[in-house]
This record gives structure tokens, sequence and C-alpha cells, in this order.
């Protein structure tokens, strides 16, 4: 069992540079970053685009590999642990999602294969994607198409987040994941993925603020450093990014 005083992320001076396409030029997407988040916490990454906030992401995933600093999970350097340990630690619903040329209630269930179909159905429920199967002349057979192209974009993002609910691991990592949702299912997503959040670390990186002014901290980034943290009503009182946003 994790210590709780370890925090469950944490970021020590990471640095990542990409090159720009056809140029001697490099571009530097997170410069010398350290943060901190804390076990059980919901946690709101925000800036503009270029800010480093998807950087950041795929270096908690362990997805890129960073010029200088490094990751912890829970105290361990991922960069000494096995892919497979840190997948299972962490679940992410992504900005653009694939799915697989199956049926809507196997693609669901490759969050984790073993599991039963109940659990895949009661996955299926918190992400408010039964009303939507329940319609389909199939239901949840029905084939999604490749690349889930019968599928809308707020349809398939609801499908991640059922793939993610089912895996159940200890820290979420949510990129922009209701960008392609309407103002309704939104709001519907975001209180099944509040209850989906108890007791486990959540990161939500976003660009609009309604997705992350419940978060227990929001983290504003800028030229990829966290320029500003606090609560909602902390950063806008105090007048500056966050506030201008």
């Amino acid at each position: 069992m994790a210590d709780p005083d370890t925090p469950a992320v944490k970021i020590e001076g990471l640095t990542k540079v990409f090159p720009i396409p056809f140029r001697k030029e490099k571009v530097v997407a997170v410069r010398d970053l350290s943060l901190e988040v804390a076990s059980g916490e919901v946690y709101g990454l925000i800036g503009p685009n270029g800010s480093g906030k998807t950087t950041s992401f795929y270096a908690i995933a362990g997805l890129l590999n960073p010029e200088g600093g490094q990751v912890l999970i829970d105290g361990q350097d991922i960069r000494q642990v096995s892919q497979e340990s840190l997948r299972r630690a962490i679940g992410i619903v992504p900005q653009d999602t694939v799915l697989f040329n199956d049926s809507i209630f196997e693609n669901v269930r490759y969050g984790n294969p073993s599991a039963s179909d109940t659990e895949v159905e009661q996955a299926i429920r918190l992400a408010h994607l039964d009303e939507f199967i329940r319609d389909l002349p199939r239901g949840r057979d029905t084939l999604v198409g490749e690349r889930g192209l019968k599928l809308s974009g707020g349809e398939k993002q609801r499908v991640a987040i059922a793939r993610t609910i089912l895996k159940d691991p200890p820290i979420l990592v949510l990129d922009e994941a209701t960008s392609a949702l309407d103002v309704k299912t939104e709001r519907e997503i975001q209180a099944a993925l509040l209850e989906v959040s108890r007791n486990r670390t959540t990161l939500v990186i976003a660009h609009r603020l309604s997705t992350v002014v419940n978060a227990d901290e929001i983290l504003v980034m800028a030229d990829g450093k966290v320029r500003e943290r606090g609560t909602h009503a902390e950063l806008v009182a105090s007048g500056g990014i966050y506030a201008d946003m």
C-alpha cells in the first residue's frame, strides 16, 4: 500500500524539447517543471495552447522521454518500473479515443478483459452510455466500425470513459475528456466522473474552465511552468492568469 504522505504523482525538474519540422529551431514544451499531486485529490490542469499541459500528461503516462527531470508515481521513478505496472496504476481518457471494429460492449471490456458482463454493464451505466445503446437496433452488440467511424465524437468519448471506469485504476488522467460533448452530456459525464474519482487521484487536463471549477486544486500553466495554483475561488480573487481566462 502506498504511503499516504507520499504524493501520488510528483514531477521534479521536468524539461521536454521538441524539434520544429523542417527547421533547425526547437521548442521547449515544458521547462524545469516541478509539481506534486496528493493522493485522493482532484486536480485541474489548465492553460492556453502551448502551455505544456498535454506534454505533462504524456510524461506522467510514461509516453515520452524528457530531456531532464523525472516523474514519480507513489515515490517510484516511472523509468524504474515496468510498463505493465505503470499501465495498471493509471487510467487515461485521451482527447482522441481509439476504438476497434468490434461491438460497443467489447470495446468497453477492453479496459479490463477479465471483467464480467455485469461489471461491463455497470461501467456503461456510469458513463451514461446505456441510453444510447438501448436506442440501437443491435443494442450493445452494435459494431462501431473501423476506428469507431460509426460513432460520434461524444459517443466515442463515453466508450473511453466507460473503459477507464471498468479498469478501476488508482490514478485517473482525463485529457480533455469531455471536449467532444454537448453541454448537457458534459454535465452528466462530469457528475459520473466525480463519483468515479472519489478516493482516487484524478488529474483533469482542460481548456474549458467549466471542466475544472470543482477541482480540489487548479494548476494554471503558461510557458511550460505552473504559474498559479489554488481553488477556483482563490484564483479568481487573485486577479492573475486564471482570472483573466
